[in-house]
């Protein structure tokens, strides 16, 4: 369901919430879904349960996830409208910033960078 890279330089905590986001954002996760729960996860990418809670609890108070007492953490009613495609890109610029730079520092043709990032991309919807 996620991906998780612990060699990525970036908290894990904050790829979860990242990932999470951009899921909601997408419309894979729908208000009402249920996650794993924290021990789940912890186990599943042998990380720590603090770091997946901390995930969690940060989304819970960002209003994206919901909590019910002895129940699973589910995606949270939402109050606005489904995000426009423009609004979803928003969430990925960073990234595409970062990949920006990198291409150019490595001098990479854009020509190189964009049969990559479309292989890749159709792998991801291969799956």
């Amino acid at each position: 369901m996620f991906s998780i890279n612990p060699n990525s330089g970036e908290p894990i905590y904050r790829q979860l919430t990242e990932q999470i986001k951009r899921m909601v954002a997408g419309g894979q996760l729908k208000a009402g879904d249920e996650l794993p729960s924290v021990r789940e996860l912890a186990a599943q990418y042998a990380v720590n349960p603090m770091t997946i809670s901390k995930a969690y609890s940060l989304l819970e108070a960002e209003g994206v996830l919901a909590r019910q007492r002895g129940k699973p953490m589910t995606i949270a009613q939402q109050t606005v409208l489904a995000p426009s495609e423009q609004v979803r890109l928003q969430q990925l610029l960073p990234q595409l910033s970062q990949l920006t730079l990198a291409a150019k520092q490595l001098q990479l043709s854009k020509q190189t960078v964009l049969l990559a990032l479309t292989k890749l991309l159709d792998e991801a919807n291969n799956d």
